[in-house]
């Protein structure tokens, strides 16, 4: 079995964003499958997707710190048509990634205990987001 959908994402401020369980909602099919792969790609060149600790929120705002810090907004970027935080968000995607390939087991993603799916959204006004879903695995 092969499934495709484009999710939408709310507009977020930045930060990270824990979106696990607004993944799966907008995913049915998924509960149709007894093992395979679900690919996500994010649809954008300064927003990110990475699997990370799902728990505790400050994980999140210490990661956020650590990007404002490593990537700041008021270095010079010689790409500035699009505000000081275009650049930067682009570095953080690419550092990031924008996709995942997570395992599906008899509906369920096959996360572990503590991982969930984030979005980083790595600009202050980003908007709302696409993430292209792409399932494939054995019917249950």
């Amino acid at each position: 079995m092969w499934f495709q959908q484009t999710l939408g994402l709310k507009a977020r401020p930045r930060g990270f964003h824990l979106i696990t369980d607004e993944i799966v909602s907008q995913l049915p099919a998924l509960s149709q499958v007894q093992v395979g792969l679900l690919h996500l790609l994010l649809q954008h060149t300064s927003a990110s997707l990475t699997l990370n600790e799902n728990c505790d929120p400050s994980v999140r705002r210490d990661m956020e710190s650590h990007f404002l810090s490593a990537v700041p907004d008021n270095a010079f970027y010689e790409h500035d048509d699009e505000g000081p935080d275009d650049m930067p968000a682009h570095i953080k995607s690419s550092s990031l990634g924008v996709s995942l390939i997570l395992p599906v087991k008899q509906g369920h993603l096959l996360l572990g205990t503590w991982q969930g799916i984030w979005l980083g959204e790595h600009r202050n006004h980003g908007g709302s987001r696409r993430i292209i879903a792409t399932l494939q695995g054995e019917s249950l």
